[in-house]
């Protein structure tokens, strides 16, 4: 059966850290099982506003309404990987939560305000969907090149992008890329820069090639949690913080 291998980290950007500030982004990820012989890797980023009061909240939220609907289109059987139709009802519901949380409150969505980076994958096929910044990269199985598969969308202005509790319709960008991959990354904008070519957005090699060799090699099917400690020690290195004060989040999947 296929499987994959897969680890996680987010930390604190330095910003976060001097304030004493909770994290503002989150995540979630897994296997699930779609008949004897494979499984799809599922995978959720989500990063709130730095100005927003309640982004982490609100990250948080996203995540966690996105994950139990992928957890539970799964369980009911289904084969497929989801449509971008179905992403739209999982989104409406995602906003619905944020409302009702906003409201209890006497808040508004706008401070619940949070992107969405999400990723469904057999191997063969990959499904995205993004609203925001963050990145998705994977490696196409027939000759080993990364590939950017889906991008992050900036606002207007510098520093600016879109999130989930926009009023009107968010910007849901969704696709399927039908080259199989035996490796995927998706990450917050807190580490974009460092990864991903500012001008062609083309993913550095030198980076996602060392940093999938541990799981590459790890015995561990699922999760493998001594590399997400080291990777979130990684990220929480010099090496990062000199480049960011932002908080940073990093899932790494490889198939088996």
């Amino acid at each position: 059966m296929s499987r994959w291998a897969f680890g996680a980290a987010s930390v604190r950007g330095i910003s976060h850290v001097r304030r004493d500030t909770r994290i503002q982004d989150a995540k979630r990820c897994f296997e699930a099982k779609t008949s004897a012989e494979s499984t799809v890797f599922c995978a959720v980023v989500s990063d709130g506003a730095g100005s927003a009061s309640h982004g982490g909240e609100g990250a948080s939220l996203i995540c966690r309404t996105i994950a139990e609907n992928l957890r539970s289109y799964f369980a009911a059987g289904s084969t497929e990987l989801p449509s971008e139709e179905i992403v739209w009802d999982w989104v409406d519901e995602g906003r619905d939560k944020i409302a009702v949380a906003a409201l209890k409150r006497d808040l508004t969505p706008r401070d619940f305000a949070a992107t969405l980076v999400m990723a469904a994958t057999n191997g063969s096929q990959t499904f995205t969907a993004h609203i925001g910044d963050g990145a998705i990269v994977g490696r196409r199985a027939f000759d080993q090149e990364w590939q950017l598969l889906s991008a992050s969308e900036n606002g207007e202005y510098a520093s600016t992008t879109f999130f989930l509790t926009d009023p009107g319709t968010p910007r849901l960008r969704t696709s399927i890329a039908h080259s199989p991959i035996d490796a995927l990354f998706l990450f917050s904008d807190g580490i974009e820069n460092q990864v991903l070519d500012a001008m062609s957005g083309e993913p550095y090699a030198n980076f996602f090639t060392p940093m999938i060799r541990p799981f590459e090699k790890s015995e561990t099917f699922g999760r493998d949690r001594k590399l997400s400690e080291r990777l979130a020690a990684y990220l929480d290195s010099e090496k990062f913080a000199e480049h960011t004060d932002d908080d940073k989040t990093l899932i790494i999947a490889v198939k088996k």
